[in-house]
């Protein structure tokens, strides 16, 4: 089996060969992998990670354009996306870590959202990506159309939080602009990654906080899901083959059946400080497919080497032959994570038994 086809079989709960590794490392941490291992090679092809993603539509960005949504000024060395979002650089102590500030914060009627200027990415250039797919194929790779934040993150990154929230109760017709602009531009990339024959498309938005939901079900129900599904049923209408994963931080246990209904393939990351893996996969392993359930507030940078190989195949014992759970770090490894605690995750993995 090459790695995609190793991976694909797994997810899809058939037999597979090997169990795949997988994580992301911090900057800093990337610097610690060049400095333990000598190697000049990313650490994705280092560790033999069986996916790689295709870059998005290419769309020419203007950040001049948006300035004029920041009257109160922005600290030097920001960065303004393609949806004219801008991160801040934080402290020495901050690492990577950026502060968001929202282009529509201070937006106070209809007429001004309509005068924003969303990205069009129906104008963009997407001839590259057939070209990525062939070339991650022909290394035995699973191509991914990474488009996570899809359509709640990417809007209140825009109009601020507490504004998207007030306005989904007060203004409604101001919410649903802002939603159905996020849709159709997320609708035309994820038709331009699935025509292009990626095996993976990666959607997501976090919908959960630590212990609790961010937003009521009725509400979720309401804003978020019909216009996920419109995504979903975007992609299934070029491929239905292809595997949709999807992500949300925090605890979305109640979700789920919505996550299922919308038609996802793949949930990531089952955090496993506030969701119970085992009991999620008793109640919807013959469902769905999982990604992720090793803790990065918890495990990875504070248990020892010995306690990582233990998580390792406690999990993967609980998903069993079956497969079904691409068994990995929740979340970006931080400084904090130790180079041991790493290696211990990759070995348990590949030392892990497999009878079918």
């Amino acid at each position: 089996m090459t790695k995609k086809e190793n991976l694909i079989a797994m997810l899809r709960g058939k037999p597979y060969q090997e169990v795949p590794v997988e994580f992301n490392l911090c900057p800093e941490l990337v610097e610690t992998y060049h400095e333990k291992t000598g190697s000049d090679q990313n650490y994705m092809e280092y560790f033999q990670m069986p996916w790689r993603n295709v870059d998005d539509i290419a769309i020419e960005a203007n950040p001049k354009q948006f300035l004029k949504y920041y009257p109160y000024g922005l600290k030097e060395g920001t960065h303004i996306d393609l949806w004219g979002i801008a991160h801040e650089p934080g402290s020495a102590a901050a690492k990577h870590m950026t502060r968001m500030r929202y282009p529509l914060d201070l937006a106070e009627d209809l007429e001004e959202l309509k005068a924003f200027p969303f990205p069009d990415f129906s104008a963009g250039d997407a001839s590259h990506q057939p070209k990525q797919v062939k070339a991650i194929h022909e290394e035995g790779l699973a191509a991914v159309g990474n488009m996570q934040t899809t359509i709640w993150e990417t809007s209140w990154y825009i109009r601020g939080m507490e504004n998207l929230m007030s306005d989904m109760i007060c203004e409604p017709e101001m919410a649903a602009f802002i939603f159905d602009k996020v849709t159709e531009e997320a609708q035309i990339r994820a038709r331009s990654f699935a025509l292009a024959g990626v095996d993976i498309i990666y959607l997501g938005d976090d919908i959960g906080m630590q212990h609790t939901l961010m937003m009521s079900e009725e509400l979720y129900c309401e804003w978020i899901l019909p216009r996920l599904k419109r995504v979903i049923q975007t992609i299934r209408s070029v491929n239905p083959d292809i595997l949709i994963f999807y992500h949300s931080c925090g605890y979305v246990t109640p979700f789920i059946p919505y996550l299922i209904e919308a038609g996802i393939d793949v949930l990531n990351p089952i955090q496993s400080e506030c969701m119970d893996f085992q009991e999620i996969f008793r109640k919807y392993g013959g469902k769905i497919g999982f990604h992720g359930t090793i803790g990065t507030q918890t495990t990875m940078p504070y248990a020892s080497p010995r306690e990582v190989k233990e998580t390792v195949k406690r999990l993967l014992d609980i998903a069993g032959n079956s497969g079904r759970l691409f068994l990995a770090p929740t979340h970006l490894l931080e400084p904090e994570v130790p180079w041991e605690n790493i290696l211990a995750y990759v070995e348990a993995c590949r030392d892990y038994p497999l009878e079918f």
